[in-house]
């Protein structure tokens, strides 16, 4: 999930900003029927900040006139699985325990690769697991 912050222009449009993402900006003014560029926007800047290896910002707390966009599908369960990746920095021994090669983790992660959605949801239960064995 993210934050959309509706400002206006100069003839009073509503237009759109990312707080937690300054440089994503949608083209479309903020209306129902814009709502699916608006949240595309929002996946493509998570992609793009994933394909760089950056830290994706979590979100920040919701202001007034601000609304809530959520983390389209397309890009949610690798956001998923890169956020916890990091956190628990267990990447070779996620490979190990799913007897794959860490570049098919790397793949998995890759906003640009089509992976089936069940190796993914694969790995996230197996990292979901990996606490509790190692927390005794």
């Amino acid at each position: 999930m993210n934050w959309a912050r509706g400002n206006r222009d100069e003839d009073g449009r509503s237009l759109v900003s990312f707080p937690d993402f300054p440089t994503a900006i949608p083209t479309a003014p903020m209306k129902a029927k814009a709502m699916e560029g608006i949240i595309d926007c929002l996946g493509n800047s998570i992609a793009f900040a994933m394909a760089d290896k950056a830290n994706v910002p979590k979100q920040s707390r919701l202001k007034r006139g601000q609304k809530l966009v959520y983390v389209p599908l397309w890009i949610v369960a690798k956001l998923a699985l890169c956020c916890a990746i990091r956190e628990l920095g267990m990447q070779s021994e996620l490979a190990r325990r799913l007897k794959i090669r860490e570049t098919v983790v790397r793949r998995m992660l890759d906003p640009n690769l089509n992976k089936r959605h069940e190796k993914i949801q694969t790995a996230l239960e197996v990292l979901i697991m990996m606490p509790r064995e190692c927390g005794g």
